[in-house]
């Protein structure tokens, strides 16, 4: 017996993991409800989920908005007839020492990564019970482990969205067929890096080994069959989990120490709000395009038991490459 379309709702869907997980979901058939607040970006990744099998519908939304989110969600449930996963994908960020960003910026980070996530699953929810089943997706990232000095707002965010995941499974633990699903990717090689705040005075780079954003994509995809509370890409989870525990302040003096240099080093850049209060006017695609052929691996994010070896390592390597 042919399984029927699986019915998708997607966040965050105009670039990055978003549109990347929207186009391998339409690679399987899935019908979807993409949602952003680019409406060329939006446009440029329906026609790409069309033309890999899937249907496709696209609506501007602002996740900060709650009502908007609200109207989002009805309208995505009646199009689809239901809604099997939702996939809050929503990340923007800002890089700089705390003291230099504007605090509206840092504002704006929490409103679009954790209160937006919120949003979504507060629309989602009373669909997954009135449905008694359904998966919520929430992109976290590693940063919900490990501190990241230069992005306070962000690891504040990212620490909020781990907390409020485990207090939803608590809530519905009594529902077994509504799952709440966090991933944890590490470094992603996606457009997010030409939209971040900017406040460093060093013009922004990854490190080697980001993942490609279908790394991350194939495992959200994963998700919809086999549900689990906790997936991280690139990383093996147990040594982040450890050491958090175990030394939960190293990793993060040793990254800030090495960004204090970095940030003197580096080539200059401007300081720029990026695309936190506007969406970017181009569609900017799944892909960052920063991945040299020799870095298209996985980051090996816990080179110790604690993952303090490697914070160290990419933190290094960003001061040789700008020395």
């Amino acid at each position: 017996m042919t399984e029927a379309p699986l019915r998708v709702v997607i966040t965050g869907a105009s670039s990055g993991i978003g549109a990347a997980t929207a186009i391998a979901f339409a690679a399987q058939g899935a019908r979807l409800m993409l949602g952003a607040r680019g409406e060329a970006g939006l446009a440029d990744i329906a026609n790409r989920c069309r033309d890999a099998g899937g249907q496709a519908q696209l609506r501007t939304v602002d996740v900060t908005d709650a009502g908007a989110v609200r109207e989002f969600a009805a309208e995505a449930s009646q199009w689809l007839g239901g809604i099997d996963l939702w996939f809050s994908c929503v990340g923007v960020g800002v890089l700089g020492r705390y003291e230099d960003v504007p605090m509206a910026d840092h504002a704006r980070v929490i409103e679009a990564n954790l209160v937006g996530h919120m949003n979504d699953a507060h629309a989602v929810l009373p669909i997954f019970l009135r449905q008694d089943h359904g998966i919520w997706v929430n992109m976290i990232s590693v940063g919900g482990f490990v501190a990241t000095p230069y992005a306070a707002a962000y690891a504040a965010s990212k620490f909020g969205l781990r907390g409020f995941s485990q207090a939803l499974r608590g809530e519905l633990s009594k529902r077994p067929h509504i799952h709440v699903c966090d991933v944890y990717p590490t470094f992603v090689d996606t457009p997010g890096v030409d939209h971040a705040g900017n406040y460093t005075g060093a013009r922004l780079s990854l490190p080697p080994g980001a993942l490609a954003p279908e790394s991350v994509a194939r495992a959200v995809v994963r998700l919809a069959r086999h549900p689990r509370n906790t997936s991280v890409v690139g990383a093996p989870a147990i040594a982040l989990k450890l050491g958090q525990f175990a030394t939960p302040n190293l990793g993060a003096a040793v990254m800030s120490g090495f960004l204090d240099i970095w940030s003197k080093r580096a080539a200059a850049g401007d300081d720029t709000s990026g695309a936190l209060y506007d969406p970017p006017m181009a569609p900017s695609g799944p892909d960052g395009g920063r991945r040299r052929p020799d870095q298209r691996r996985h980051v090996a994010m816990a080179a110790g038991a604690t993952g303090t070896v490697a914070i160290a390592g990419i933190a290094a390597w960003l001061l040789r490459r700008k020395a």
